[in-house]
């Protein structure tokens, strides 16, 4: 845009000698010129105009210049041949002390100001055609940001909300996360108050915000570098949504074909092959199923958003490790994954690395269970064996192992594939009877404090905090409960057998 300091070195101004009565705001940008020689008019201003007058109509001098200020103007110019004196005003007062032609000064004006605006018009349309084929080719973030900066000719950088860099050109990231985290978001283009007053643009849909993209350095011209910035954040939001749309789209297929798989197995094993491999697993000699349990305790929607950061995750660690996996949800908070083996005994090798990369990149740990190896066909009827474990690993004692299979479980996954056993429900039942019926929750902690330490009362004592009367004590108030005597072998192992069964299943 053109200011008032601009227009005053105009030749055509500079011909009427001027004089400037008040050098405030000559900053101020002009939006158009308007000729008026009476104050009836001044409320015909919109503001952001040059006035010319000649004070013809004028009766006050002072008065009419505030009240000019006051509509809005950007500057007042007065043709006059005489004196003229002002009080001082926050507000551009030029004084012409020759004559001239109001209509050259405004032709002169108003031609600049179409040329500016016919050429910002062309650089939006420049700006727009070159998102738009951004986004219409799919181009990725680093070329989305490599264009900005080239366009700008000034570095920009896109990071996400916790200041890690997802995108840069240009631009020097020496201590990035510390600069830029004294420098505030904004929800809107422009400078946030910080140490370092970057120019920013959000990047994401309004009620998700996932980064922003900065200008860090110091511009010439911020209209023109801020319409970019916004159409840059634009063209990143429609490709971060772009991309997880094909995603979600190739989840939900491969989702879809393991509970089809998984339910029908009269599929031969070629047609299996063929389906599973048009969604990524890779061909081999052999595979194994692995089930992973996230952490229960959520909402339905916080379980599908943890699911799908999972999964990502997954494609990201099996990417790093050059597989072509399987991987898809089983059911709310258990995500299936098939992994292929070149050979049987590099199985526990490929889970190793698998799980071992997935523990570092996931943000909280899961349960991992491991079912047969074999064919893809044994593979996916594994999933079921694989889900049980992955169900019980989280009630283990001790989780030492990065990944589980059945026979690791010992005791607890004999005790967890016959849940549904009513014959070991009513033994659980009987043996607990004293405890359960009313129910004695301190109780129960007593038998497994008991049970954990095989019945040696020193160790109990210590473990919970108890003088030895008060322990013998409330021993015989529990052996009295339970109706057996806790010195007998058999007794101990009845009472742990029914005590973990009714823990895995209550």
């Amino acid at each position: 845009m053109l200011s008032v300091a601009e227009v005053l070195e105009l030749p055509v101004v500079q011909s009427a000698d001027p004089l400037l009565l008040s050098s405030a705001s000559l900053d101020r940008e002009l939006r158009w010129v308007h000729v008026t020689e009476s104050e009836a008019n001044v409320e015909m201003l919109l503001g952001g105009e040059l006035v010319l007058t000649t004070l013809r109509n004028v009766s006050s001098v002072p008065s009419f210049v505030a009240a000019l200020r006051d509509a809005g103007a950007a500057a007042v110019m007065i043709e006059h041949f005489g004196q003229l004196e002002l009080p001082e005003l926050d507000f551009p007062v030029i004084h012409l002390r020759r004559p001239v032609r109001f209509v050259s000064i405004t032709e002169v004006i108003h031609q600049l100001l179409a040329a500016q605006q016919l050429q910002a018009l062309e650089f939006s349309r420049s700006v727009h055609e070159l998102y738009t084929e951004l986004s219409l080719t799919e181009a990725d973030e680093q070329q989305i940001v490599a264009r900005t900066a080239a366009l700008l000719g000034a570095p920009v950088v896109l990071e996400d909300v916790r200041h890690l860099v997802l995108a840069h050109a240009d631009a020097s990231l020496e201590n990035w996360v510390g600069r830029s985290r004294f420098v505030g978001y904004l929800e809107h283009t422009g400078r946030a108050a910080g140490a370092e007053s970057w120019l920013q643009t959000p990047v994401g849909a309004a009620s998700r915000r996932w980064g922003r993209l900065i200008i860090p350095a110091q511009l010439d011209d911020d209209a023109n570098a801020a319409l970019v910035l916004e159409r840059a954040g634009q063209a990143l939001t429609i490709a971060r949504l772009s991309g997880r749309d094909q995603r979600e789209l190739l989840y939900q297929a491969r989702t879809s074909l393991l509970h089809e798989l998984q339910a029908a197995h009269n599929y031969p094993d070629k047609d299996i092959a063929i389906r599973a491999q048009s969604l990524g697993l890779e061909e081999a000699a052999y595979y194994v199923p692995a089930v992973i349990s996230l952490p229960g305790g959520r909402t339905p929607t916080d379980t599908q958003l943890a699911e799908r950061a999972a999964l990502e995750i997954i494609d990201q660690v099996a990417d790093a490790l050059h597989l072509g996996v399987l991987a898809g949800s089983l059911k709310p908070g258990y995500l299936a994954v098939i992994l292929p083996l070149r050979a049987r005994e590099l199985a526990d090798s490929l889970l190793q690395g698998f799980t071992r990369r997935l523990a570092e990149m996931l943000a909280e740990p899961v349960a991992v269970g491991v079912g047969p190896a074999g064919s893809l066909g044994t593979a996916l009827a594994g999933l079921d064996t694989a889900v049980q474990v992955a169900a019980i690993v989280p009630h283990l004692p001790t989780r030492a192992q990065p990944y589980y299979r059945f026979a690791d479980l010992r005791l607890r996954g004999v005790l967890a594939s016959l849940g549904a056993n009513t014959a070991l429900r009513a033994f659980a039942q009987a043996e607990l009877s004293g405890l359960l019926d009313p129910p004695d929750p301190a109780g129960l902690e007593l038998l497994e404090l008991f049970l954990e330490h095989g019945g040696n009362k020193s160790a109990m004592a210590k473990a919970g905090y108890l003088s030895r009367p008060t322990l013998y004590a409330r021993l015989a108030k529990l052996q009295e409960k339970l109706g057996v005597a806790l010195d007998s072998a058999e007794s101990r192992t009845s009472l742990q057998v029914a005590l973990l069964f009714y823990r895995m299943h209550h």
